[in-house]
């Protein structure tokens, strides 16, 4: 048996980059989610589809099926006093909005005297990710 589209599924997981851990709800509520819905990351979506309830896995999900490659030409410079206010540093996260109007997460790349390099990219784009995942419930 396999978990089908709009089925609820309850889920644990950590996940690792280069063998860190960067997130995890294995100590909280598992996530819940209606598979086929697009609300988790589609490489991690398909690599889970047969697990049933009760069942865990390791899966590997490459970045190009994740947060997608990087691309180092999603960077703009940004005049200086659009961040007026804040303390700039390199590496800083910043929510900015995408050309469709979206919320997206940038972050400082290089600090000017007058410019900001921002990164468009997301913050794990080209990273392989690691998940080890246990299925709680699948309604």
């Amino acid at each position: 048996m396999a978990i089908d589209n709009n089925q609820v599924v309850q889920m644990k997981y950590e996940v690792k980059v280069g063998g860190n851990v960067i997130d995890s709800n294995v100590d909280k509520e598992p996530l819940e989610f209606t598979f086929g819905a697009g609300q988790i990351i589609g490489g991690l979506e398909s690599r889970i589809a047969h697990l049933n309830e009760g069942e865990e896995a390791s899966v590997v999900v490459p970045a190009e099926e994740a947060y997608g490659e990087y691309n180092p030409e999603a960077m703009q410079k940004l005049p200086k006093e659009q961040f007026d206010g804040i303390e700039l540093s390199v590496g800083l996260p910043l929510q900015g909005t995408g050309a469709d109007g979206q919320p997206v997460q940038v972050s400082v790349k290089e600090i000017y005297d007058d410019e900001v390099l921002i990164d468009f990219n997301h913050p794990l784009a080209g990273q392989d990710l690691n998940f080890d995942v246990a299925i709680v419930s699948v309604k």
